[in-house]
C-alpha cells in the first residue's frame, strides 16, 4: 500500500523540504520525503548553510534532534513563516500503526530491542526504531507507513522529546531518571521537563514509569497516575530469569518495565520469559570481552552518564579498576566521585574530564592515574590489576573528545584488551 500524505502536509510539500541536519535522522527524512513524492534539500553544518534567503524557498523544515530549540536556523525558518517540525513528528504523521515510546536515562535501547524481539517471537509486526541508529522516518519510508496493527517500538531521547507536537504514543515506558545531558538542558529539572513533554504526547492511561521516575515526578510536582508506577528498584530475584541478561540489575529493571507493558497488553507472560532466554544484549553494554592473568575486562562503553557507571559498578562485589572520562555533559562531578569511591580500587582517567576527575578523586581518596590515550589506560590498568580484579571501561561521559562515537571507543577497548593475552602468548 502506498504512503498516504496527510492533508496537513500536502501544501507544505509543494515546495522543497528543508532538511536540517545530515546525520541518521536527516538521511531518514530524505528517504521519507522521496517516498512521499516530494523533494528535499539538506542543510548541515558541514555543508550548505541555512540562510535567511534559503529559508524563503521552503514551506516546511524538518530538523534533527541535535538542534536546540533556540538554534539560529530554526529562528530563521520561523521568521520566514516556515513550519518547523521535529523528525519524529514528521514520521509520526505518516505512520499507520501504533507507537510504544521508550525513554529513560539508561536502559532504553535494551528495552526497545527486547520488546521488539519478544513481540516478533509471538508473531506480532514490530520494529525497533528512533534513537537507536534507525530513525522513525527511515522506518516509515521503508515500510510505506507500516500496517494498522504494526507497532513501532520507538526509543526517544530527551533531545527528541522536548519539541514534539504531532508524535503520539499509545504507551510510553520511562525506565529511570538520573542526572544527564545538563550541557543542553537547564539543570536536572529542565532535563526532566524535556522528557515530560513525551508524557504529554502519550494517550491517557498509557504511561508506565520506573521507581526513580516516580520519585523525581513527585519532587518536581508532576503528578503521575497511580497505575503508571512500576516498582523497578530493589525487587527480588526472579528464578525464571536465571541465566538471562535480566537475571541481575541493572537489566532486571528493563524486564520489569517490559513485563508491566506485556501484561497490560493482555499477552502471555510465559512468552515473555521465553523471549528473555533467547535475547542477547547489544554490544558495548557491560559485557566481559577478555580475560588476562586472572583479570576480567569489561566493555561498558555505552555508559555515558553517572547513573550508568554506578549501575555497572554495583554488578561487581570485588575490586574494580575503572577506566572513566570523556567529553563532559555537565553535572555534579564531585557527587559522582564521592558515590563511586567505595567501589573503585583505582580510577584510570582519560579524555577532557580527566583532570577535573583527578581533582575529585584526590579529594575523596580514590587512587587514580591520568592517561593521555585509551591504549595507555588499558596498559596501566593491566599493570595495576591482580588476579580476581575486574577492569571496567564505563566512561560516564560522551566519547566525542577522542573517538567517533561510543562504539568506536568500545571497539578500541576490546581490541586492546584482547591484545594483552595475545602478546602474553607470544612471549
Amino acid at each position: 500500500m502506498p504512503l498516504e500524505i496527510p492533508k496537513f502536509l500536502q501544501p507544505l510539500l509543494a515546495q522543497p523540504v528543508a532538511i536540517l541536519g545530515g546525520g541518521v535522522s536527516g538521511e531518514g527524512v530524505q528517504a521519507l520525503v522521496a517516498a512521499l513524492g516530494a523533494t528535499g534539500k539538506v542543510y548541515d553544518a558541514k555543508g550548505a548553510e541555512f540562510t535567511a534567503k534559503a529559508a524563503g524557498g521552503h514551506a516546511l523544515a524538518v530538523f534533527s534532534p541535535g538542534f536546540v530549540p533556540e538554534h539560529a536556523w530554526l529562528a530563521r525558518a520561523k521568521a520566514a513563516g516556515v513550519t518547523c517540525m521535529a523528525e519524529l513528528d514528521f514520521a509520526a504523521l505518516c505512520w499507520r500503526g501504533r507507537v510504544v515510546a521508550v525513554t529513560g536515562t539508561n536502559g532504553k535501547t535494551t528495552l526497545t530491542e527486547f520488546l521488539t524481539h519478544a513481540l516478533r517471537s509471538v508473531g506480532r509486526a514490530a520494529w525497533a526504531t528512533g534513537n537507536i541508529g534507525y530513525s522513525f522516518s527511515q522506518l516509515v519510508a521503508e515500510t510505506a507507513g507500516g500496517t494498522k496493527d504494526g507497532l513501532a517500538i520507538c526509543e526517544v531521547s530527551s533531545f527528541q522529546a522536548e519539541m514534539l507536537r504531532h508524535f503520539e504514543a499509545a504507551t510510553t515506558l520511562w525506565t529511570n531518571f538520573a542526572e544527564d545531558h545538563l550541557e543542553r538542558h537547564a539543570g536536572i529539572e529542565g532535563y526532566f521537563s524535556a522528557k515530560w513533554n513525551l508524557v504529554t504526547r502519550t494517550l491517557p492511561g498509557g504511561l508506565l514509569a520506573g521507581s526513580s521516575v516516580v520519585r523525581f515526578a513527585r519532587k518536581f510536582d508532576r503528578p503521575l497516575p497511580a497505575d503508571a508506577a512500576v516498582a523497578t528498584e530493589g525487587q527480588p530475584a526472579d528464578p525464571r530469569l536465571a541465566g538471562t541478561v535480566f537475571e541481575d540489575y541493572p537489566q532486571r529493571e528493563n524486564f520489569l518495565l517490559a513485563a508491566a507493558w506485556w501484561r497490560a497488553a493482555g499477552l502471555d507472560e510465559r512468552a515473555l520469559i521465553s523471549a528473555a532466554k533467547t535475547f542477547r544484549l547489544g554490544r558495548h553494554r557491560l559485557v566481559r570481552v577478555a580475560e588476562y592473568e586472572g583479570v576480567g575486562y569489561w566493555n561498558d562503553s555505552k555508559a555515558t552518564n553517572f547513573h550508568a557507571v554506578e549501575a555497572a559498578l554495583a554488578r561487581f562485589p570485588g575490586s574494580v579498576i575503572l577506566i572513566a572520562g570523556g567529553k563532559g555533559k555537565g553535572g555534579d562531578l564531585a557527587g559522582f566521585v564521592h558515590r563511586i569511591a567505595p567501589r573503585v580500587k583505582h580510577a584510570v582517567l582519560i579524555g577532557e574530564t580527566s583532570t577535573e576527575l583527578a581533582f575529585h578523586c584526590a579529594t575523596f581518596r580514590v587512587a587514580h592515574t591520568l592517561c593521555a590515550t585509551l591504549e595507555e589506560a588499558v596498559r596501566r590498568a593491566a599493570e595495576l590489576a591482580v588476579p580476581g580484579d575486574q577492569v571496567l571501561l564505563s566512561p560516564g561521559f560522551a566519547s566525542f573528545d577522542q573517538f567517533r562515537n561510543y562504539e568506536d571507543r568500545g571497539d578500541q577497548f576490546e581490541r586492546l584488551a584482547r591484545e594483552l593475552s595475545t602478546a602474553a602468548n607470544l612471549r
